[in-house]
């Protein structure tokens, strides 16, 4: 997977660019999906109803943004696909779980995600939390066994994982802060402090583990975690933004719920204008933070600028 980063130099058009990154995409969503149909249990074995809910939730769809995010740090760092490619499955397998457990109706309470039935609608509240419960087990188990990884680093993905997806300071935290926040007037650093725990630790954790499979260096460490940071914000400032314009059909998931549940969003804090210009100052940041570091970073590049145009 390393055709993006060979043929997509600095002198090559802005249409190149866009092709040689779809072509990456594609590519990792292939690796990911093929690797995941092997970790997650058969739909056939028991308990059934539990491995059908887990595989109609991996299978549902999805950008795959944040196993994206980790090989493309990895490579841009110099390591191979089969070494990153089962921790970029965990980070799947925990995104995952989150949302079914954020669709949730003592949650958020949506009965669509990623163009079809949530995961509690179409299989039960009981069985949807166990499905929940089982895929962040799993994502742990397929760290822990990456047998391309010594036993250390594969202690400190785990330790990573776990602290972004956690409390106090990743997205659990980030969940309890966002539901506190319901209904209530928040100040602009308490609404940014919920993004980055809620959507910007397991981002944080995507590209911090890539670096920490490639051996980065401290510095190389700092920069991209500065970058994946700004990225975090950058998407969801953008999901924001999307559930007051977008539709459902373009969505995938009911347009206009933050605004019902009073959610704390950009878009309810500043207006519409207001967060798109911000979109640009966040962008911007992720692009100065690329700038420490002494390799080709088209790639990240292209990453932040596809999360800067997304419609979806």
């Amino acid at each position: 997977m390393n055709a993006f980063s060979e043929t997509a130099s600095a002198e090559a058009g802005s249409d190149q660019r866009e092709i040689e990154f779809s072509r990456f995409v594609s590519q990792s969503r292939q690796l990911v999906d093929e690797r995941l149909g092997s970790l997650l249990p058969a739909e056939s074995l028991p308990p059934t109803n539990v491995h059908a809910a887990i595989r109609w939730s991996v299978f549902a769809g999805g950008k795959r943004f944040r196993p994206l995010l980790l090989l493309a740090v990895g490579e841009t760092f110099g390591a191979t696909s089969d070494q990153l490619v089962d921790t970029a499955c965990a980070l799947e397998m925990i995104h995952t779980y989150s949302l079914i457990h954020d669709d949730l109706p003592s949650m958020d309470n949506d009965d669509l995600r990623r163009g079809r039935a949530t995961c509690h609608i179409r299989f039960g509240e009981a069985t949807a939390i166990l499905a929940g419960d089982a895929l962040q087990t799993l994502a742990f188990k397929t760290v822990a066994e990456t047998e391309s990884l010594d036993g250390n680093k594969r202690a400190e993905l785990i330790r990573e994982i776990a602290s972004a997806s956690g409390t106090p300071f990743g997205m659990v935290a980030g969940q309890a802060h966002d539901l506190d926040a319901e209904s209530r007037d928040v100040s602009p650093g308490e609404l940014e402090q919920i993004h980055r725990l809620k959507t910007g630790a397991l981002i944080i954790a995507a590209a911090k583990c890539g670096a920490i499979i490639a051996n980065a260096s401290a510095a190389e460490m700092s920069a991209v975690t500065d970058y994946a940071a700004q990225l975090g914000l950058l998407f969801q400032i953008t999901d924001d933004l999307l559930d007051v314009t977008a539709t459902a059909e373009a969505l995938g998931k009911t347009p206009g719920k933050d605004l019902r549940s009073q959610k704390a969003t950009y878009p309810a804090q500043y207006g519409i204008d207001a967060t798109k210009k911000h979109l640009v100052d966040v962008h911007e940041g992720a692009c100065a933070a690329l700038k420490r570091l002494d390799r080709s970073t088209s790639l990240l590049q292209a990453i932040a600028d596809f999360i800067l145009k997304r419609q979806t």
